[in-house]
Protein backbone atom coordinates (compact mmCIF):
# COMPACT_ATOMS: atom_id res chain seq x y z
CA UNK A 1 0.00 0.00 0.00
CA UNK A 2 1.25 3.60 -0.88
CA UNK A 3 -1.37 5.50 1.55
CA UNK A 4 1.13 7.42 4.00
CA UNK A 5 0.80 7.10 7.50
CA UNK A 6 3.54 8.27 9.51
CA UNK A 7 2.83 5.88 11.73
CA UNK A 8 3.71 2.98 9.90
CA UNK A 9 6.51 4.19 7.68
CA UNK A 10 9.72 1.63 8.03
CA UNK A 11 12.72 2.75 9.45
CA UNK A 12 15.37 3.16 5.97
CA UNK A 13 18.95 3.62 6.41
CA UNK A 14 20.31 5.84 3.84
CA UNK A 15 23.12 4.02 1.68
CA UNK A 16 25.62 6.94 1.75
CA UNK A 17 25.69 6.28 5.47
CA UNK A 18 27.00 3.60 4.94
CA UNK A 19 29.62 3.90 2.05
CA UNK A 20 31.19 6.89 4.38
CA UNK A 21 31.53 4.42 7.42
CA UNK A 22 32.44 1.70 5.22
CA UNK A 23 35.58 3.70 3.50
CA UNK A 24 36.65 5.41 6.75
CA UNK A 25 37.38 2.17 8.29
CA UNK A 26 39.36 0.31 5.79
CA UNK A 27 41.28 3.99 5.37
CA UNK A 28 42.07 3.87 8.96
CA UNK A 29 42.93 0.50 9.29
CA UNK A 30 45.44 0.84 5.66
CA UNK A 31 46.96 4.01 7.54
CA UNK A 32 49.04 1.33 9.05
CA UNK A 33 49.97 -0.19 5.93
CA UNK A 34 51.97 2.60 4.09
CA UNK A 35 52.40 1.06 0.51
CA UNK A 36 52.32 2.23 -2.72
CA UNK A 37 48.92 3.45 -3.82
CA UNK A 38 47.61 0.72 -6.59
CA UNK A 39 44.22 0.88 -8.39
CA UNK A 40 41.88 -1.78 -8.54
CA UNK A 41 38.00 -1.82 -9.26
CA UNK A 42 36.15 -4.37 -8.13
CA UNK A 43 32.76 -3.23 -8.08
CA UNK A 44 30.32 -4.59 -5.66
CA UNK A 45 26.68 -4.05 -4.96
CA UNK A 46 25.45 -3.72 -1.85
CA UNK A 47 21.82 -4.78 -1.05
CA UNK A 48 19.70 -2.85 0.85
CA UNK A 49 18.89 -5.70 3.82
CA UNK A 50 22.93 -5.77 4.51
CA UNK A 51 23.66 -1.87 5.03
CA UNK A 52 22.67 -1.92 8.95
CA UNK A 53 24.85 -4.96 9.59
CA UNK A 54 28.30 -3.57 7.71
CA UNK A 55 27.64 -0.30 8.50
CA UNK A 56 28.06 -1.72 12.36
CA UNK A 57 30.84 -3.70 11.31
CA UNK A 58 32.34 -0.45 9.93
CA UNK A 59 32.14 1.64 12.56
CA UNK A 60 33.48 -1.27 15.05
CA UNK A 61 36.45 -1.58 12.98
CA UNK A 62 37.27 2.24 13.03
CA UNK A 63 40.26 3.39 14.32
CA UNK A 64 42.77 6.58 14.31
CA UNK A 65 45.03 6.44 11.44
CA UNK A 66 49.09 5.99 12.56
CA UNK A 67 50.91 8.92 12.31
CA UNK A 68 47.98 11.24 11.10
CA UNK A 69 45.08 13.28 12.24
CA UNK A 70 41.39 12.37 12.54
CA UNK A 71 40.25 12.71 9.01
CA UNK A 72 37.97 15.92 8.15
CA UNK A 73 35.35 16.17 5.51
CA UNK A 74 35.80 17.66 2.51
CA UNK A 75 33.31 18.51 0.10
CA UNK A 76 33.79 19.13 -3.14
CA UNK A 77 31.93 20.96 -6.58
CA UNK A 78 33.83 20.14 -9.66
CA UNK A 79 34.12 24.40 -11.44
CA UNK A 80 33.60 24.81 -14.95
CA UNK A 81 36.31 23.54 -17.34
CA UNK A 82 37.86 21.11 -14.85
CA UNK A 83 38.70 17.98 -14.77
CA UNK A 84 37.68 15.24 -11.99
CA UNK A 85 41.06 14.92 -10.96
CA UNK A 86 42.17 18.48 -10.70
CA UNK A 87 38.62 18.86 -8.30
CA UNK A 88 40.22 15.98 -6.59
CA UNK A 89 43.56 17.60 -6.45
CA UNK A 90 41.84 20.39 -4.49
CA UNK A 91 41.27 18.34 -1.26
CA UNK A 92 45.29 18.78 -0.85
CA UNK A 93 46.10 15.56 -1.79
CA UNK A 94 49.91 14.49 -3.76
CA UNK A 95 48.88 14.35 -7.45
CA UNK A 96 50.25 10.62 -7.87
CA UNK A 97 47.05 9.94 -5.38
CA UNK A 98 44.62 12.21 -7.48
CA UNK A 99 45.52 10.35 -10.46
CA UNK A 100 44.99 7.33 -8.76
CA UNK A 101 41.58 7.84 -7.80
CA UNK A 102 40.82 8.81 -11.01
CA UNK A 103 41.88 6.21 -12.62
CA UNK A 104 40.08 3.85 -10.14
CA UNK A 105 37.09 5.39 -11.03
CA UNK A 106 37.47 5.78 -14.79
CA UNK A 107 37.91 1.84 -15.43
CA UNK A 108 34.13 1.70 -14.36
CA UNK A 109 32.47 5.04 -15.23
CA UNK A 110 33.61 7.02 -18.12
CA UNK A 111 34.71 10.30 -16.15
CA UNK A 112 33.41 12.46 -19.10
CA UNK A 113 30.48 12.53 -17.58
CA UNK A 114 31.03 13.70 -14.66
CA UNK A 115 30.74 17.74 -15.71
CA UNK A 116 30.65 20.98 -14.06
CA UNK A 117 28.57 21.18 -11.09
CA UNK A 118 28.65 17.64 -9.75
CA UNK A 119 29.25 17.19 -6.32
CA UNK A 120 31.03 14.86 -4.09
CA UNK A 121 32.70 14.34 -0.61
CA UNK A 122 36.25 13.41 0.25
CA UNK A 123 37.61 12.39 3.51
CA UNK A 124 41.42 13.81 3.99
CA UNK A 125 43.64 12.92 6.86
CA UNK A 126 46.44 15.64 7.14
CA UNK A 127 50.04 14.19 8.57
CA UNK A 128 50.65 15.04 12.71
CA UNK A 129 53.47 17.46 12.88
CA UNK A 130 53.20 18.55 9.00
CA UNK A 131 55.21 15.94 7.89
CA UNK A 132 54.34 13.94 4.87
CA UNK A 133 51.65 15.06 2.43
CA UNK A 134 47.78 14.47 3.47
CA UNK A 135 45.71 11.32 2.79
CA UNK A 136 42.56 9.77 1.14
CA UNK A 137 40.55 8.56 3.33
CA UNK A 138 37.48 7.84 1.18
CA UNK A 139 35.59 9.38 -1.59
CA UNK A 140 31.32 9.34 -2.14
CA UNK A 141 29.52 10.67 -4.87
CA UNK A 142 26.18 9.92 -6.40
CA UNK A 143 26.20 8.62 -9.36
CA UNK A 144 22.71 8.61 -10.49
CA UNK A 145 18.95 9.37 -9.25
CA UNK A 146 19.29 5.85 -6.80
CA UNK A 147 22.86 4.97 -7.02
CA UNK A 148 26.29 6.66 -5.92
CA UNK A 149 29.99 4.93 -5.38
CA UNK A 150 32.65 5.36 -2.74
CA UNK A 151 36.28 5.08 -3.02
CA UNK A 152 38.21 3.41 -0.38
CA UNK A 153 41.24 1.49 0.60
CA UNK A 154 42.02 -2.18 1.18
CA UNK A 155 44.30 -2.88 4.11
CA UNK A 156 47.08 -3.04 1.37
CA UNK A 157 46.56 0.31 1.13
CA UNK A 158 45.12 -0.01 -2.66
CA UNK A 159 42.20 1.81 -3.63
CA UNK A 160 38.94 0.11 -4.46
CA UNK A 161 35.82 1.39 -5.92
CA UNK A 162 32.33 -0.19 -4.28
CA UNK A 163 29.35 1.22 -6.13
CA UNK A 164 25.77 1.09 -4.52
CA UNK A 165 22.35 0.93 -6.25
CA UNK A 166 19.32 1.16 -4.34
CA UNK A 167 16.03 -0.23 -5.29
CA UNK A 168 13.93 2.08 -6.95
CA UNK A 169 10.48 1.98 -7.17
CA UNK A 170 7.17 4.26 -8.50
CA UNK A 171 4.39 4.49 -6.35
CA UNK A 172 1.04 5.72 -7.01
CA UNK A 173 0.09 7.78 -2.96
CA UNK A 174 -3.23 8.53 -1.76
CA UNK A 175 -3.52 11.02 0.56
CA UNK A 176 -6.50 11.17 2.52
CA UNK A 177 -7.38 13.72 5.11
CA UNK A 178 -9.52 16.72 7.16
CA UNK A 179 -8.22 20.27 6.63
CA UNK A 180 -6.55 21.71 9.67
CA UNK A 181 -5.29 24.86 9.17
CA UNK A 182 -4.95 25.30 5.76
CA UNK A 183 -5.44 22.70 3.22
CA UNK A 184 -1.35 23.50 1.78
CA UNK A 185 -0.40 22.93 5.55
CA UNK A 186 -2.35 19.44 5.82
CA UNK A 187 -1.16 18.14 2.71
CA UNK A 188 2.47 18.86 3.03
CA UNK A 189 2.11 17.01 6.52
CA UNK A 190 0.18 14.10 5.22
CA UNK A 191 3.20 13.27 2.73
CA UNK A 192 2.61 15.48 -0.94
CA UNK A 193 5.19 17.72 -2.23
CA UNK A 194 4.70 20.95 -2.83
CA UNK A 195 4.23 20.55 -6.53
CA UNK A 196 1.31 18.62 -6.28
CA UNK A 197 -0.19 20.65 -3.75
CA UNK A 198 0.15 24.07 -5.50
CA UNK A 199 -1.72 21.81 -8.64
CA UNK A 200 -4.55 20.77 -6.13
CA UNK A 201 -5.25 24.15 -4.58
CA UNK A 202 -5.63 25.96 -8.44
CA UNK A 203 -7.88 23.28 -9.37
CA UNK A 204 -9.93 23.76 -6.01
CA UNK A 205 -9.66 27.91 -6.74
CA UNK A 206 -11.93 27.26 -10.13
CA UNK A 207 -14.59 25.98 -7.62
CA UNK A 208 -13.83 27.55 -4.21
CA UNK A 209 -12.41 30.64 -2.20
CA UNK A 210 -10.36 28.71 -0.48
CA UNK A 211 -10.10 31.18 2.52
CA UNK A 212 -13.90 31.67 3.13
CA UNK A 213 -15.55 28.16 1.45
CA UNK A 214 -13.40 25.79 3.84
CA UNK A 215 -13.49 25.27 7.06
CA UNK A 216 -11.77 22.51 9.78
CA UNK A 217 -12.84 19.01 9.12
CA UNK A 218 -13.34 19.49 5.28
CA UNK A 219 -11.84 16.39 3.63
CA UNK A 220 -10.13 16.24 0.93
CA UNK A 221 -8.52 13.58 -1.45
CA UNK A 222 -5.27 13.79 -3.24
CA UNK A 223 -3.81 11.26 -5.40
CA UNK A 224 -0.51 11.51 -7.11
CA UNK A 225 2.83 9.61 -8.64
CA UNK A 226 6.44 9.81 -7.59
CA UNK A 227 9.62 7.41 -7.80
CA UNK A 228 11.18 6.44 -4.34
CA UNK A 229 14.20 4.87 -3.57
CA UNK A 230 14.34 2.00 -0.71
CA UNK A 231 15.91 4.76 1.74
CA UNK A 232 13.06 6.38 1.20
CA UNK A 233 14.20 9.43 -0.85
CA UNK A 234 11.92 10.61 -3.80
CA UNK A 235 13.76 11.24 -6.46
CA UNK A 236 11.39 12.35 -9.26
CA UNK A 237 7.58 14.40 -8.12
CA UNK A 238 4.97 12.84 -10.94
CA UNK A 239 1.73 14.02 -11.68
CA UNK A 240 -1.24 14.93 -9.56
CA UNK A 241 -3.35 12.39 -11.05
CA UNK A 242 -6.82 13.20 -8.87
CA UNK A 243 -7.89 15.96 -6.42
CA UNK A 244 -10.98 15.82 -4.28
CA UNK A 245 -12.75 18.58 -1.99
CA UNK A 246 -16.70 18.50 -0.79
CA UNK A 247 -17.71 16.19 -3.38
CA UNK A 248 -16.11 18.44 -6.43
CA UNK A 249 -13.87 15.83 -8.21
CA UNK A 250 -10.52 16.50 -10.41
CA UNK A 251 -9.45 13.62 -12.78
CA UNK A 252 -6.41 13.82 -14.96
CA UNK A 253 -6.61 12.77 -18.27
CA UNK A 254 -5.34 13.69 -21.67
CA UNK A 255 -7.47 13.83 -25.00
CA UNK A 256 -6.33 12.49 -28.17
CA UNK A 257 -5.71 15.82 -30.18
CA UNK A 258 -4.41 17.61 -26.68
CA UNK A 259 -0.89 19.71 -26.27
CA UNK A 260 -1.64 18.96 -22.39
CA UNK A 261 -2.99 16.63 -20.01
CA UNK A 262 -6.62 18.77 -17.93
CA UNK A 263 -8.87 17.46 -15.56
CA UNK A 264 -12.26 16.39 -15.54
CA UNK A 265 -15.48 15.47 -13.80
CA UNK A 266 -16.80 12.12 -13.07
CA UNK A 267 -18.77 12.39 -16.05
CA UNK A 268 -15.88 13.85 -18.45
CA UNK A 269 -16.86 17.57 -18.64
CA UNK A 270 -13.75 19.80 -17.89
CA UNK A 271 -13.76 21.03 -14.54
CA UNK A 272 -11.45 24.00 -15.74
CA UNK A 273 -13.82 27.01 -15.43
CA UNK A 274 -12.83 30.52 -17.43
CA UNK A 275 -12.14 32.38 -14.07
CA UNK A 276 -10.28 31.19 -11.23
CA UNK A 277 -11.81 32.25 -8.00
CA UNK A 278 -8.94 33.98 -6.22
CA UNK A 279 -5.11 34.46 -7.58
CA UNK A 280 -3.87 33.09 -4.47
CA UNK A 281 -3.37 29.47 -3.53
CA UNK A 282 -3.45 30.53 0.03
CA UNK A 283 -4.55 33.88 1.84
CA UNK A 284 -6.96 35.23 3.57
CA UNK A 285 -9.53 38.12 2.63
CA UNK A 286 -8.35 41.17 5.14
CA UNK A 287 -10.54 43.87 2.79
CA UNK A 288 -13.69 43.26 1.47
CA UNK A 289 -15.03 45.43 -1.85
CA UNK A 290 -17.16 48.32 -0.60
CA UNK A 291 -17.36 51.49 1.34
CA UNK A 292 -14.52 51.17 4.53
CA UNK A 293 -12.36 53.18 6.27
CA UNK A 294 -9.37 54.19 4.69
CA UNK A 295 -6.26 52.13 7.04
CA UNK A 296 -3.60 54.77 6.04
CA UNK A 297 -5.70 58.34 5.32
CA UNK A 298 -8.75 57.65 7.71
CA UNK A 299 -11.49 58.55 5.50
CA UNK A 300 -14.66 56.26 4.78
CA UNK A 301 -14.08 55.82 0.81
CA UNK A 302 -14.95 53.07 -1.42
CA UNK A 303 -12.96 50.43 -1.48
CA UNK A 304 -13.15 49.12 -5.32
CA UNK A 305 -10.78 45.63 -5.04
CA UNK A 306 -10.68 42.75 -2.62
CA UNK A 307 -7.60 42.66 -0.15
CA UNK A 308 -5.91 39.48 0.34
CA UNK A 309 -3.03 38.98 3.24
CA UNK A 310 -0.28 36.80 2.26
CA UNK A 311 3.44 37.05 3.21
CA UNK A 312 5.95 38.99 0.85
CA UNK A 313 7.04 36.39 -2.09
CA UNK A 314 3.61 34.42 -2.44
CA UNK A 315 2.66 33.57 -5.23
CA UNK A 316 0.15 35.28 -7.80
CA UNK A 317 -1.60 33.37 -10.67
CA UNK A 318 -3.37 34.65 -13.62
CA UNK A 319 -6.95 33.67 -13.06
CA UNK A 320 -7.73 33.59 -16.83
CA UNK A 321 -5.89 33.71 -20.00
CA UNK A 322 -4.87 36.95 -20.91
CA UNK A 323 -2.42 39.49 -22.54
CA UNK A 324 0.00 41.69 -20.06
CA UNK A 325 -1.13 45.67 -20.37
CA UNK A 326 0.65 47.31 -17.82
CA UNK A 327 3.75 46.05 -15.22
CA UNK A 328 5.02 49.22 -13.91
CA UNK A 329 5.13 51.36 -11.05
CA UNK A 330 1.21 53.39 -10.54
CA UNK A 331 1.45 55.89 -7.18
CA UNK A 332 0.18 54.22 -4.11
CA UNK A 333 -0.50 51.02 -5.86
CA UNK A 334 3.47 50.69 -5.89
CA UNK A 335 4.15 47.90 -8.29
CA UNK A 336 1.20 47.74 -10.58
CA UNK A 337 0.07 44.52 -12.93
CA UNK A 338 -2.81 44.77 -15.28
CA UNK A 339 -3.99 41.86 -17.89
CA UNK A 340 -6.34 41.80 -19.95
CA UNK A 341 -8.34 38.86 -21.03
CA UNK A 342 -11.60 37.38 -23.09
CA UNK A 343 -15.19 38.77 -22.54
CA UNK A 344 -14.17 42.66 -21.60
CA UNK A 345 -12.59 41.44 -18.16
CA UNK A 346 -9.55 42.84 -16.76
CA UNK A 347 -7.93 42.23 -13.43
CA UNK A 348 -4.97 44.50 -11.62
CA UNK A 349 -2.86 43.26 -8.97
CA UNK A 350 -1.14 46.29 -6.61
CA UNK A 351 1.80 46.54 -4.47
CA UNK A 352 3.66 43.62 -5.81
CA UNK A 353 7.28 42.55 -3.98
CA UNK A 354 8.03 41.61 -8.10
CA UNK A 355 6.94 40.63 -11.18
CA UNK A 356 6.88 36.50 -12.67
CA UNK A 357 9.14 35.24 -15.14
CA UNK A 358 8.96 37.46 -18.45
CA UNK A 359 5.96 39.39 -17.18
CA UNK A 360 5.72 42.73 -18.91
CA UNK A 361 3.56 44.50 -21.29
CA UNK A 362 2.53 42.52 -24.42
CA UNK A 363 2.81 39.35 -23.27
CA UNK A 364 0.09 36.58 -23.03
CA UNK A 365 -0.46 34.74 -19.91
CA UNK A 366 -1.95 31.26 -18.88
CA UNK A 367 -4.42 30.25 -16.53
CA UNK A 368 -2.31 29.35 -12.79
CA UNK A 369 0.50 30.41 -14.28
CA UNK A 370 2.79 32.70 -12.00
CA UNK A 371 2.74 36.28 -13.13
CA UNK A 372 3.50 38.20 -9.75
CA UNK A 373 4.60 37.75 -5.80
CA UNK A 374 2.57 39.79 -3.01
CA UNK A 375 4.72 42.29 -1.60
CA UNK A 376 4.11 45.64 0.37
CA UNK A 377 4.80 48.73 -2.24
CA UNK A 378 3.63 51.89 -2.79
CA UNK A 379 0.86 53.30 0.42
CA UNK A 380 0.63 49.92 1.97
CA UNK A 381 0.43 48.96 6.02
CA UNK A 382 1.77 45.91 5.47
CA UNK A 383 2.16 42.26 2.85
CA UNK A 384 -0.97 41.91 0.82
CA UNK A 385 -2.35 41.96 -2.58
CA UNK A 386 -4.96 44.18 -3.62
CA UNK A 387 -6.78 42.60 -6.09
CA UNK A 388 -8.88 44.26 -8.70
CA UNK A 389 -11.46 43.19 -11.61
CA UNK A 390 -12.59 45.60 -14.68
CA UNK A 391 -15.21 44.67 -16.70
CA UNK A 392 -16.09 46.58 -20.03
CA UNK A 393 -13.81 49.97 -18.50
CA UNK A 394 -15.47 49.63 -14.92
CA UNK A 395 -14.33 48.22 -11.57
CA UNK A 396 -16.77 45.62 -10.30
CA UNK A 397 -16.54 43.49 -7.35
CA UNK A 398 -14.44 40.70 -8.47
CA UNK A 399 -16.34 37.83 -6.16
CA UNK A 400 -19.33 38.17 -8.17
CA UNK A 401 -17.66 37.34 -11.39
CA UNK A 402 -19.54 34.49 -12.81
CA UNK A 403 -17.84 31.96 -14.65
CA UNK A 404 -18.44 29.47 -17.64
CA UNK A 405 -17.50 25.48 -17.06
CA UNK A 406 -15.73 23.49 -19.99
CA UNK A 407 -16.78 21.58 -22.81
CA UNK A 408 -17.33 17.75 -22.23
CA UNK A 409 -15.59 15.29 -24.00
CA UNK A 410 -17.33 12.69 -26.46
CA UNK A 411 -16.41 9.30 -28.57
CA UNK A 412 -13.44 7.63 -28.26
CA UNK A 413 -11.72 10.41 -25.85
CA UNK A 414 -14.98 9.91 -23.65
CA UNK A 415 -14.25 5.96 -23.57
CA UNK A 416 -10.17 6.32 -22.97
CA UNK A 417 -11.31 8.75 -19.98
CA UNK A 418 -13.64 6.53 -18.36
CA UNK A 419 -11.14 3.66 -18.46
CA UNK A 420 -8.01 6.20 -17.17
CA UNK A 421 -10.92 6.93 -14.56
CA UNK A 422 -11.95 3.83 -13.27
CA UNK A 423 -7.79 3.07 -13.04
CA UNK A 424 -7.64 5.63 -10.73
CA UNK A 425 -10.71 4.75 -8.98
CA UNK A 426 -9.23 1.20 -7.72
CA UNK A 427 -6.29 2.69 -6.65
CA UNK A 428 -7.74 4.95 -4.67
CA UNK A 429 -9.96 2.16 -3.62
CA UNK A 430 -6.78 -0.08 -2.79
CA UNK A 431 -5.02 2.87 -0.61
CA UNK A 432 -2.48 3.45 -3.33
CA UNK A 433 0.17 1.11 -5.70
CA UNK A 434 3.61 0.46 -5.44
CA UNK A 435 5.68 -1.10 -8.82
CA UNK A 436 10.02 -1.78 -8.87
CA UNK A 437 11.15 0.18 -11.77
CA UNK A 438 14.71 1.07 -12.67
CA UNK A 439 16.63 4.62 -12.44
CA UNK A 440 19.44 5.49 -14.72
CA UNK A 441 22.82 6.60 -13.42
CA UNK A 442 26.06 7.62 -15.45
CA UNK A 443 27.42 5.79 -18.21
CA UNK A 444 29.32 3.27 -17.42
CA UNK A 445 32.50 2.17 -19.77
CA UNK A 446 31.92 0.05 -22.31
CA UNK A 447 28.30 -0.15 -22.52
Amino acid sequence: MAQFDPRRQPMRLAPHIFTACAALAVAMLAGRVYQPVRAEVPVAAVSAENISELEAQAIAAAGTPVGMDAPEAIPVQIRKGETFEQAVRRTGIPAEEARAVTQTIANAYDVNELRAGLRFETAIAQPRGGRGGARLIGLTMRTGPASQLTVSRTFDGALRLRAIEEKVTHETVVVRSAVKGSIFATARQSGANAQVIRKATQLFAHKFDLDRDIRASDEFVLVFSQTVTESGRVVESGELLYAELKGHVFYRFKPANSAEAQYFDASGKNMRSTFMRTPLDRARVSSSYGFRQHPISGYRRMHQGIDFAAPTGTPVLAPADGVVVEARRWGGYGNWLRIRHANGLETGYAHLSRYGSGIRAGVRVRQGQVVAYVGSTGASTGPHLHYEIWQNGRRINPSGVKTQEGTILGGADLAAFRAEKTRIDRVILSGGEQRPTTAGGLRRVGT
